[in-house]
């Protein structure tokens, strides 16, 4: 009886190899890093205008990169699993940093953004 629960354990754990497959569509760590930087860049105008619709910018950035919401959700998942997700998300931090230099200190947290008011558009009657 114990070597039947002996070859059982060991059936199963050499047959679970992968805890998640790896997608049909995988995005490479360097298109996810760009596409991870700029939902970053989108999320912040969303906190500076919030009114805008996030959904949109999201669904405009994926289109600007060619990417299909699920091939970008699997991609997320499988790097997620695999653990490689904190290599991706420091290169995002880089492209961002390159973009806009000033934004270094707020993302190595040296300094706190305080709060500032944005102009309100002039609205004209006709």
């Amino acid at each position: 009886m114990k070597k039947i629960i002996l070859v059982f354990v060991l059936l199963c754990s050499f047959s679970c190899t992968e805890y998640v497959d790896k997608p049909k569509n995988l995005l490479d760590e360097t298109q996810m890093s760009e596409i991870i930087a700029d939902l970053a860049i989108n999320d912040q105008v969303i906190f500076s205008y919030p009114k805008t619709n996030l959904e949109s910018g999201t669904r405009f950035i994926l289109k600007s990169h060619n990417v299909k919401t699920e091939d970008f959700l699997a991609s997320y998942r499988y790097y997620i699993v695999k653990q490689k997700m904190t290599d991706i998300v420091e290169n995002a931090q880089k492209i961002i940093i390159d973009k806009d230099p000033k934004s270094e200190k707020k993302i190595k947290g040296e300094t706190q953004v305080k709060d500032v008011e944005l102009p309100t558009p002039k609205l004209e009657r006709r």
